[in-house]
């Protein structure tokens, strides 16, 4: 395998990471607001709720202050060094990149998030994780 080749396993890695995370937050909203119907106790686990509060907000405050995201950062670094800069490669980058990444102005993505972001927080409420347990 060449060093190119490397870079953009690397680069494809982080994409699906990428989506992993993305999937988490959207998903777990979703799961977390049919749990609350179909009464899932797991979706009530503290560290659950905590990871799921700690990955909206990061995107939120991104979103606030206009950070581009450090997964894209390095993945186009990736792609940079592998001498691919866009996403013409493998199959899983174009799909995925498809999937993942869409044009808007940023104040919509902003206000998708921020309005995300609310929804989470108001689940916290709706839906309260369970206390830690004392052992």
């Amino acid at each position: 395998m060449t060093s190119a080749e490397l870079y953009l396993l690397a680069a494809d890695t982080i994409l699906f990471s990428h989506v992993l995370f993305v999937a988490f937050v959207l998903f777990g909203l979703a799961f977390i607001l049919i749990g609350k119907l179909r009464a899932w106790t797991w979706v009530r686990n503290r560290w659950f709720r905590l990871a799921h509060l700690a990955c909206i907000g990061v995107v939120v405050l991104q979103a606030w202050l206009g950070a581009i995201c450090p997964l894209t950062i390095w993945e186009m670094a990736l792609r940079q060094r592998a001498g691919d800069a866009v996403y013409s490669g493998s199959f899983i980058a174009h799909w995925l990149e498809t999937i993942l990444y869409y044009r808007a102005p940023d104040w919509v993505f902003v206000t998708c998030y921020t309005v995300f972001g609310v929804l989470v927080v108001a689940t916290w409420f709706w839906v309260p994780p369970r206390p830690f347990s004392k052992r």
